[in-house]
């Protein structure tokens, strides 16, 4: 609990100064965008929220090799010297809004690659026998590791849309990976999870639900790319764990993005990186919320955000928490892969038809000051 008590309290204060002296770097470091696809925020607001866990998790790398835990601070150490070039080019976007999603995406991968060569991380297995001897080819493995990675740092990049979304849905993943990995006694995994947590958490508090800072491409990319690797290793390092309890952890991102993909490539023949208002969220926060509380005044659009995010918090949960529970059962984990992508495609299909589940309909707030 200490790693977890320092990454937050440094990420906390890293992230109030940031706040707290936005007017001095404010034209660097806000979103001035208010009118895009996907913004729904009602002023300029910092957005580099990464940079505090980036540094946060840096403190918790010295706290452990001052507690001589000198392996796993060195292993520690090297991860973060590997995710240096997908959270740079993240960074630098959150800053200059000129690196593409095709040169982040690269760097991410030049980040895989490093962590491959230095740490050993890559998937060496997927629990298919008919496809495992694919990860026996080192090329084929690092090949693959290498899209995957950069494939779930993108997709954290994705759902990164609301208040407090992306943040609490890692947080989530972030126990999750804590938890199984105490069970198989990975103190790697374990600390870097724990460190993540309140890295996080001291974002979150800023976050969410008053939006003070965003996430930002660079803390959206190290995040997704901290937890893939993570993954990697876990199941690399411990056969009881089975392959397929980190892709039904991460469902909810990764299919979002695959679904995305289609919707973009398929039935709108655009470019698959073409930003669209029609993500699950996105979905939820104009059919649902809007509706919910419908005046245009800044108070109302920031609790319309807000609200939006719980939502996707209980989606992702449905996958997260059998993911924990069952992290070991080679059976259930696909079978649950499954019923999740059959309800997110059920539940986006009544939404786009304006036929939302009752549970989800909040009562519209009729007050005077709501109707504006």
């Amino acid at each position: 609990m200490l790693t977890l008590s320092i990454a937050f309290v440094v990420s906390f204060a890293i992230t109030l100064m940031v706040i707290r002296y936005s007017r001095l770097h404010d034209h660097l470091t806000a979103d001035w965008d208010l009118n895009g696809v996907q913004k729904f925020h009602a002023r300029p607001v910092p957005r580099v929220g990464g940079l505090g866990i980036f540094l946060a998790l840096w403190a918790v790398v010295v706290a452990v090799w001052l507690r001589a835990s000198i392996a796993v601070s060195y292993s520690f150490a090297l991860l973060l010297v590997t995710a240096i070039p997908a959270f740079s080019a993240g960074f630098v976007e959150d800053l200059t809004k000129r690196v593409t999603p095709r040169d982040r995406l690269i760097a991410t991968m030049v980040s895989a690659l490093l962590a491959a060569y230095l740490l050993g991380a890559r998937v060496v297995r997927i629990d298919l026998p008919l496809l495992d001897w694919f990860f026996a080819v080192p090329l084929l493995s690092i090949a693959i590791t290498t899209v995957a990675v950069a494939g779930l740092a993108n997709a954290i990049n994705i759902i990164d849309g609301f208040n407090g979304l992306a943040a609490m849905v890692s947080m989530m993943m972030f126990v999750s990976l804590a938890y199984v990995a105490f069970q198989v006694g990975d103190t790697l995994v374990l600390t870097v999870a724990f460190a993540m947590i309140g890295a996080i958490l001291g974002f979150f508090i800023w976050n969410f639900p008053a939006g003070h800072i965003f996430l930002g491409d660079g803390g959206a990319y190290f995040i997704g790319f901290i937890l893939a690797e993570c993954s990697i290793l876990l199941v690399m390092r411990n056969s009881q764990v089975s392959a397929w309890y980190p892709v039904l952890m991460v469902i909810y991102p990764i299919f979002e993005t695959l679904f995305s993909i289609y919707r973009r490539r398929v039935l709108k023949g655009v470019p698959a990186g073409y930003p669209d208002g029609v993500h699950l969220h996105t979905l939820i926060y104009q059919r649902l919320m809007r509706w919910a509380v419908g005046s245009k005044d800044v108070r109302h659009r920031l609790r319309r955000n807000s609200m939006t995010s719980p939502y996707l918090w209980m989606i992702s949960l449905l996958a997260v928490l059998p993911a924990t529970l069952f992290w070991s059962n080679r059976l259930a984990l696909p079978a649950f892969v499954l019923v999740f992508i059959v309800l997110y495609v059920w539940l986006y299909w009544r939404i786009v038809r304006f036929q939302s589940p009752r549970w989800m309909i909040v009562r519209r707030n009729s007050s005077k000051s709501d109707r504006g």
